[in-house]
């Protein structure tokens, strides 16, 4: 039996591949951002060990999810699932003065991956919009440009790969890797989304627990348990490292 802590779990993909894992005999850690979302995880799979609550916008609540995370103890693999949309209308500036949006589907997950123990393996959810994302990494809070929000999302899925494959290298001896479950109907994708849901949720919780020789590789882009479509730039690794650091400077903390 694994231990799995899920982040952005209280509902969508988050949440149904928390069920299954559950259904496989797995421990499993939920997460909300609010005390009312964490009551829906709670009845939605009453078999969960805990939920984590905290809406992690800000630096003090990102510390405060990897404090209450190792407070349940090491996870065998931890899920960043935690995302927001391409629908986002206008730039929305966080306490910290950062993009929401990346905020959320970027600096969430390196925050917890420094600052939470070391799990066995890691996931994290990209999407096939990562293709467009712009890998100059320039204007990252887009505070000079015109908000875009499909370009600021693809953005940061394009950040989470190199996060991915960035953890990968400093971290030879956890698998790492980075999932696209498809364009799908969640809240987030949309109800004419054309991918097939049932298999959204399947590919991170095969890397996550799986003794499959391929779910214990590292350093991949996987879209249904297969290599995907990948941005020409996410193997570079100047650009991976240019990522981090930021990440590292924007947060003062340091992943090793």
């Amino acid at each position: 039996m694994a231990r799995v802590f899920i982040t952005g779990s209280s509902d969508g993909l988050g949440l149904m591949a928390g069920r299954l894992l559950v259904e496989q005999g797995h421990a499993v850690v939920l997460h909300a951002r609010n005390d009312a979302r964490a009551e829906d995880a709670r009845a939605a799979l009453p078999q969960a060990e805990a939920v984590v609550v905290g809406d992690v916008t800000t630096l003090a609540a990102m510390r405060e999810v990897a404090d209450q995370a190792n407070g349940r103890g090491r996870f065998d693999a931890v899920v960043h699932n935690v995302g927001l949309g391409y629908r986002e209308p206008r730039r929305v500036e966080t306490a910290d003065g950062l993009s929401h949006l990346w905020a959320v589907n970027v600096l969430a997950p390196y925050v917890l991956t420094a600052l939470m123990h070391r799990p066995d393996r890691l996931v994290y959810l990209s999407s096939g919009m990562h293709l467009g994302g712009d890998p100059s990494l320039e204007d990252l809070q887009w505070a000079g440009r015109p908000w875009n929000g499909s370009q600021a999302y693809s953005d940061t899925k394009l950040h989470d790969v190199l996060l991915a494959f960035g953890v990968a290298r400093r971290r030879p001896g956890v698998p790492s890797n980075a999932v696209s479950p498809g364009w799908v109907a969640t809240r987030m994708g949309g109800a004419g989304a054309p991918d097939d849901l049932d298999q959204a949720h399947r590919t991170q919780v095969w890397l996550a627990v799986s003794d499959d020789p391929d779910a214990r590789e590292t350093g991949g882009y996987l879209y249904h348990r297969r290599p995907a479509d990948l941005h020409p730039s996410a193997r570079d690794t100047e650009l991976q490292d240019r990522l981090l650091d930021y990440c590292r400077d924007v947060s003062g903390v340091l992943l090793d």
